[in-house]
């Protein structure tokens, strides 16, 4: 277990821990959540220690810095993609071509313009053990998004997704996801973490109906930019109740 861990902790994040197929990592996409676990309770640690010295924008900057840094971009990436592809007119090989182009357009550098600020701002208005439970409740529902899609949604065109649609579609890994997903989410976050879930669920089926209808399915970047959304509406939800 603790190999299948690393090698999807190493695919979600910037530390080398295994050198798995991309294959072999779709085996175990199930096992996602438990990623955002481990990423929530580093960065949620860290930012709880800085809520006790450092004034909350402060805080809220270098939290999110430290999620771009271990992630390494790659979601925050998938939602320019994505952007850029949305905002295409014609054809939906259009709009796929677009989110391949290596290039990023202004929909993308908006998007994460306003994602970050987002991000910031909303981080921003928590603090001490709050913080703490809001970055590892967002971050587990952000990896168990991902799953969610992969199981309901379809690869528009064949490639680095494939792998991931098809073994989701084994229900029994996605209640397996559910599992590990609920039992922190409730333990932590009792009707707050419960009302985060239902916008997770909601957010990432808006998601799915766009993608269908726009490219036809659903793409790596799409999944990238499911988990940064959903992170973040997550988050608003936390330090709106």
């Amino acid at each position: 277990m603790f190999k299948q861990i690393g090698s999807i902790f190493s695919f979600l994040t910037i530390l080398p821990t295994s050198n798995a197929t991309l294959d072999d990592i779709a085996k175990y996409m199930y096992l996602f959540p438990i990623v955002g676990i481990i990423i929530g309770i580093l960065v949620g640690s860290f930012g709880f220690g800085l809520s006790f010295l450092l004034d909350p924008i402060i805080v809220s900057f270098l939290v999110v810095t430290s999620i771009v840094i271990i992630t390494g971009i790659h979601h925050a990436d998938g939602l320019a993609d994505f952007a850029d592809g949305l905002m295409v007119k014609g054809s939906k090989e259009k709009k796929l071509n677009a989110m391949k182009d290596l290039s990023t357009g202004s929909a993308g550098v908006v998007a994460i313009v306003l994602y970050l600020i987002g991000l910031v701002i909303t981080i921003s208005l928590t603090n001490g053990f709050d913080l703490f439970k809001a970055i590892l409740i967002s971050e587990i529902l952000a990896k168990f998004s991902m799953v969610l899609l992969a199981s309901l949604g379809n690869s528009a065109s064949l490639g680095s997704n494939s792998p991931f649609m098809k073994i989701m579609k084994d229900k029994k890994k996605l209640m397996v996801a559910f599992v590990i997903m609920i039992i922190p989410v409730a333990l932590l976050g009792e009707t707050t973490g419960l009302v985060m879930l239902g916008v997770t669920f909601l957010v990432t089926l808006i998601i799915l109906l766009i993608s269908n209808r726009s490219f036809g399915g659903i793409t790596g970047d799409v999944l990238g930019s499911t988990n940064e959304l959903t992170r973040l509406s997550s988050l608003m939800v936390f330090v709106s109740l």
